[in-house]
Parts: C-alpha cells; structure tokens; sequence
C-alpha cells in the first residue's frame, strides 16, 4: 500500500501529516515506528492523522502518534503544522478552526503573515489530573533521580510536564536527566521533560525531551509548560519569548484558570509516498 503524506515542522519540530479525512486510514503501532524511523522510513518527531469530528460544532479531528508508535494527548507544534494543512489542502476556508483532540477541543487562528496562534486550553496544575503521583499541589517539588535530586514544576497542557530550571541549557546534562524524568515512578503515564534557562522575565531558552520521542528541536506544549510554570512561580511575566533549538515561540497567560495562547510558524517541507 502506497501512502500519501506531507512533511512539516513547526520551529524544527518535524511532522508527517496523513489525510484521513478524505478517507479513513488505520495505521498500527509498528507502521507509525516504520514512518517516523529517520533511516528506514520517512522520519519526523511525531506522525499527525487528520479525521472528521464527531462533534457537529467541531471542524476536525486529529490524533498524534509519537516516534515509538504511542498515540498522545495534544502537540502544539503539531497543531500549528494541521491548521496550515487544512487550509492549504482545501479541506477548510476557516481561519479560526476548531479542533477535536484527545484531551479536548483547541482553537486554531491563522495570521496573516503565516504564523498560527493555538488556544492551548488552561493549564493544569492538579497532581491527580497531570497525572503526577504525589499528595498535595505545590508550585515546585523535589523530585529523586539516580544520582540527584532536582526541583520541578508539574504541570498539564493536555499532556504532562515536568519542568526544571538551569542556568545553562546548553551545558545542562538532557541526555541523562532527560529519560530519567520521563520514566520517573511518580509519573504514572510518563512525562516531558523540560529544560528551562531564564534570559529576564520575558524571555527563556528551553530544551525538552519528549515522552516517546527523546529530545526535539521545539516542542510546543512544552514551551506552554515552561512559561507557565515561570509565570507561576513569579519568575516570569507574560508574555514570554520561548527559544529553542528550531526557533521561536511566543506564549501568552494571564493567569490561573485562563488559557494559554502560543503563536509560532509552521512550514510545509516536502509531498511524498511511502509504501507500508
């Protein structure tokens, strides 16, 4: 079977996006592991199915699947790369889309130079909701690893977060903190986890190593997470200029129980077909 994709990426974040729109597609675990292997396959950080909605108010729906075949919550990168596929495929004519995802309906606007502003949806900061197993909500927690001990932040953006701040993210150790926190006990369904480096109280540079997909070059709800968590702790204010390693983010709280605007680009790369 021949499959029709598009490549994408979002501040170097990088996508497959199929259309199951049109048409209904099934892809198995070990396809998706195939498409998103970057030596065998087509390789991106995560693989973006576009489906009808089930809600008559709701525009689309979409799943995201991760580079070891995992199907997760919510992708902000992702869900900028989707609102310019939509359009530009002829699927819709909207500039304000809404969009069902497994962990709720987002809201999608595209500006006129390009770029995408996401409602993320409210933060949340509930350990049972996150989910983070410990008893009480706190604004840091000290969280025990092989060797250390760290401080972070726990927070939701439809997926789990854990944020640490360092004074460096370039000399800060993401290839053994990183998959540590991620497989951490007290996150029972695994987490991101992000490196946060405050430049003054606007703007931060972040790394994050995702849940399933090890260290990308941006990750969207992670950029969400670490403003937030920043703003939080009265170490931020918004809004905040998130740089990563593929660009730059612009995030927007106003505050407890408000949502969470991010605008950043999203870029087509490439049309091709994979045999699966």
């Amino acid at each position: 079977m021949l499959l029709k994709f598009t490549k994408m990426q979002g501040a170097g974040n990088d996508f497959v996006v199929i259309d199951g729109y049109s048409e209904s597609i099934a892809l198995s675990s070990s396809q998706i592991k195939k498409i998103a292997n970057r030596y065998f396959g087509v390789g991106c950080d995560q693989l973006l199915m576009v489906e009808k909605s089930t809600s008559a108010d709701v525009d689309f729906k979409y799943r995201i699947f991760n580079a070891d075949g995992g199907e997760v919550e919510q992708c902000g990168n992702g869900a900028r790369c989707f609102a310019r596929y939509v359009t530009k495929k002829g699927l819709t004519q909207k500039q304000h889309i809404k969009v069902e995802t497994a962990s709720g309906v987002i809201v999608l606007q595209l500006q006129s130079d390009g770029q995408v502003t996401v409602n993320m949806g409210a933060p949340v900061f509930e350990p049972a909701r996150i989910p983070f197993a410990v008893e009480n909500r706190q604004v840091q927690y000290a969280l025990q690893l092989q060797s250390e001990t760290i401080m972070i932040s726990a927070v939701s953006m439809g997926n789990p977060h854990a944020v640490t701040l360092v004074d460096d993210v370039e000399t800060a150790n993401v290839a053994t903190f990183g998959p540590q926190i991620e497989a951490h006990a007290s996150f029972p369904q695994r987490v991101n986890a992000g490196f946060m480096q405050i430049v003054n109280p606007h703007e931060i540079n972040l790394r994050v190593y995702e849940r399933g997909s090890g260290e990308t070059l941006s990750c969207g709800t992670g950029a969400c997470a670490a403003a937030v968590s920043g703003i939080a702790s009265g170490l931020l204010q918004s809004p905040v200029s998130v740089n990563t390693r593929g660009g730059k983010l612009n995030i927007a709280w106003p505050g407890e129980a408000e949502p969470v605007m991010m605008t950043g680009p999203a870029e087509f790369v490439f049309e091709g077909q994979v045999e699966i």
